[in-house]
């Protein structure tokens, strides 16, 4: 993608060619991030950006939407065929809309909601004091043991003693697999409703890598791009008897018009991800991220729970006697992209914590294997060992360059 059409401004031209030099120069390790096919960019800048379209399909209030209702209802049932879901709103714009929308819909001011406590690997709309989540109801978090396992006895103890009103499950920070059928245990117990946040595996569990929580829990939500490789936006997956909350509650409760573009690239990364060579691919995000935890471990890097299950990778820099800011700069200085990231019983500061948190969606979509991942354990580890030796660094980040540029970004030409 050239963005020809954009040399009208130059500025901003000027701007997306520089990134688009630094990503394919360099490598993204954020486990958040990845690249969509062509097909997915197309339907996002496309025609459907210019239409209005609020209410849902067959139930609009504006006029012109035959097409817009036939895209929306075939990315509604695309959703349902790849998950098993009984129903789905397309329309959320992310996640953090999309779990205010559950709240929303099927709580009250006040209720009592658990989850994961964000320095041990939640989100912030999982309830942190300072989110609206956090603001608007009353928070049980639940944490990780010492060890960074989560604690189900732990949780399931909470539960009977707090009786929460939902119980949330789903992380963005936590490499382990979940115990889906313990959680709906746990929720069934004390007669809460049991909710998944899948935003980070879902591309796994639609890969048939990772157990499917749909069956089990009440309302599912996930966003659709990270290990989905679509574009950025979210869904809401719920049983029949929540349907017409949820939908309620995202329009007209908290959006307006949706994002037709946006939907229109969800039908496609579902259409995309129901091919059979999408199971390979999310196989190979899971090889290759326990290939980097391995060899990780052997440059003396404290990996939580010693490893991962999943796309994702959390490390605890105690021992390197670096923190996560310091590491985080280092390697955007060689052009290797990851985040900082508190580790559960964090003792410093979330702007400047103990961990770095990193994985392996993007670099494998680019079609990184197995046995390219000691090379990037080795760069991540001299670049930590030589964090105030710029000739180090800049050594380092040409052969990352060098090394990047053999596997393109897909759909674009830096």
């Amino acid at each position: 993608m050239q963005f020809s059409s954009l040399k009208q401004d130059a500025q901003i031209f000027d701007l997306l060619q520089k990134e688009t030099r630094r990503q394919a120069e360099g490598m993204e390790l954020i486990p958040s991030e990845n690249y969509t096919s062509a097909a997915v960019m197309e339907a996002m800048g496309s025609i459907l950006t210019n239409k209005y379209s609020e209410g849902y399909p067959g139930k609009r209030y504006y006029g012109g939407q035959e097409n817009i209702d036939d895209i929306e209802n075939i990315a509604i049932e695309r959703a349902k065929q790849l998950f098993g879901a009984e129903h789905v709103n397309v329309q959320p714009y992310s996640g953090s809309p999309a779990n205010t929308a559950i709240y929303f819909a099927l709580l009250n001011y006040g209720d009592t909601i658990m989850g994961l406590k964000l320095d041990h690997g939640g989100h912030i709309t999982h309830g942190l004091p300072i989110s609206f989540s956090g603001r608007s109801y009353k928070i049980v978090p639940y944490l990780c043991k010492p060890d960074g396992w989560l604690d189900m006895d732990e949780v399931e103890r909470l539960a009977k003693e707090r009786k929460p009103k939902l119980i949330v499950a789903g992380f963005t920070a936590y490499p382990r697999d979940i115990d889906w059928k313990r959680f709906r245990q746990i929720a069934d117990a004390v007669g809460a409703i049991a909710m998944a946040d899948i935003s980070h595996t879902a591309g796994l569990i639609a890969g048939k890598q990772l157990e499917n929580p749909v069956p089990y829990f009440d309302v599912v939500m996930t966003t659709t791009h990270k290990t989905m490789r679509g574009p950025r936006g979210a869904i809401i997956m719920c049983k029949e008897k929540y349907a017409k909350d949820i939908d309620r509650a995202v329009f007209p409760g908290l959006q307006g018009g949706p994002h037709d573009s946006i939907i229109a690239g969800k039908a496609v990364c579902f259409a995309e991800a129901l091919q059979p060579d999408f199971a390979d691919y999310a196989k190979q995000i899971i090889l290759n991220a326990k290939a980097l935890a391995n060899e990780l471990k052997k440059h003396g890097f404290k990996l939580v729970t010693d490893g991962t299950d999943t796309h994702l990778i959390l490390i605890d820099l105690t021992n390197k006697n670096i923190t996560g800011k310091i590491a985080q700069t280092t390697l955007d200085a060689i052009g290797i992209t990851l985040n900082k990231n508190t580790v559960p019983h964090e003792t410093r500061s979330p702007m400047d914590p103990s961990g770095i948190r990193l994985g392996t969606p993007a670099i494998t979509t680019r079609g990184f294997k197995e046995e390219h991942m000691a090379r990037v354990a080795t760069w991540i580890n001299d670049a930590l060992a030589h964090t105030n030796d710029t000739a180090a660094l800049q050594k380092i980040k040409e052969e990352v360059k060098t090394f990047c540029l053999q596997f393109p970004i897909p759909n674009i030409h830096a």
